[in-house]
């Protein structure tokens, strides 16, 4: 016996090192693309993500030639992305970086600069009043936030993306409606982002709309794109309206969008409870704790676990 340990031993050390380094690929990484409004990549445009409270905090790339950019080692939290190119118009973007999953990419859609509208004097006070504006969405100052927005856009419309960041401040305040027009006057420039409408989508939800919710969200399911999030919240209006099997449709195809997520596995599990299928559930709750053993669908399919178990 002690020979067939010794024997295995370099065997497992091999293996132990190869699930190690595809835990240690998937650890705070997060990639994305740089376009412009037609479509076609931007190579060379600078890409930077900023968070005070990571180590490191902060980092910086250049796109490819297919306009491609990624970070990796990227501590959880929220982080401000933004991408700039020659040019073109910068654009930011805030998400949450999670460590252990994958996260979604980040499309960026720069649009050109307008002649005169940003050059000289006038670009360098808009650049400071838009990281003003920043400052104060990342400061929970919603009211001041959305007001600065508003000022650079009287000067700027033509940087549409900004009402992203004022719908961001809506929905904070629990202002649904005017964050709803906020992400409409974004799909109005830019009619093909899918994070709009899945933004979008969510909004409708929060407000319980649940058919608005569907119908944004089912265009954005219609690309050829469409990642995880816009599956997963489809899932969510049809659970929400009690139609079980088109949930369970869509949640699993978010969780065939990326096998290593959590979320959608934990509602199938709700959803075989739904359907008086207790195998299933104690089946999907096993699978969310092996999946992400630290993440709050993890505590939650424990406690169900242990009532299911009794």
């Amino acid at each position: 016996m002690r020979f067939v340990s010794r024997s295995l031993a370099p065997f497992l050390a091999i293996a132990l090192l190869a699930a190690s380094s595809s835990v240690a690929l998937a650890q705070g990484r997060i990639n994305g693309v740089v376009k412009d409004q037609a479509g076609q990549p931007i190579k060379g445009a600078k890409v930077t993500a900023k968070n005070p409270q990571a180590v490191p905090p902060d980092f910086a790339t250049t796109t490819d030639d297919k306009g491609r950019w990624s970070f990796i080692g990227m501590q959880a939290g929220q982080w401000m992305f933004s991408a700039a190119a020659e040019g073109y118009l910068p654009a930011d973007f805030r998400t949450a970086v999670a460590y252990l999953r994958a996260n979604p990419p980040i499309e960026f859609t720069l649009q050109k600069a307008t002649p005169g509208a940003l050059t000289g004097g006038a670009a360098k006070e808009l650049q400071g009043e838009l990281k003003a504006a920043d400052a104060l969405l990342a400061n929970k100052q919603w009211d001041e936030a959305i007001a600065a927005y508003k000022a650079i856009l009287t000067k700027a419309p033509q940087l549409s993306m900004l009402h992203i960041q004022m719908a961001q401040a809506h929905r904070a305040k629990k202002d649904f409606d005017s964050a709803i027009a906020s992400y409409i006057e974004v799909l109005k420039a830019e009619p093909s982002l899918e994070r709009v409408y899945v933004e979008l989508g969510n909004v409708y939800m929060q407000k319980g709309d649940f058919d608005k919710a569907e119908e944004t969200l089912e265009k954005a399911a219609s690309t050829f794109s469409a990642g995880r999030e816009v599956f997963y919240n489809l899932g969510e209006v049809h659970f929400s309206k009690g139609q079980m099997d088109e949930a369970t449709k869509y949640f699993q195809t978010a969780s065939e969008r990326d096998a290593a997520w959590a979320k959608p596995v934990f509602k199938l599990g709700l959803v075989a409870l739904n359907k008086g299928d207790t195998a299933g559930a104690v089946t999907a709750m096993e699978k969310v704790i092996a999946l992400e053993p630290n993440s709050a669908e993890a505590k939650q399919a424990e406690a169900l676990l242990a009532q299911l178990k009794k």
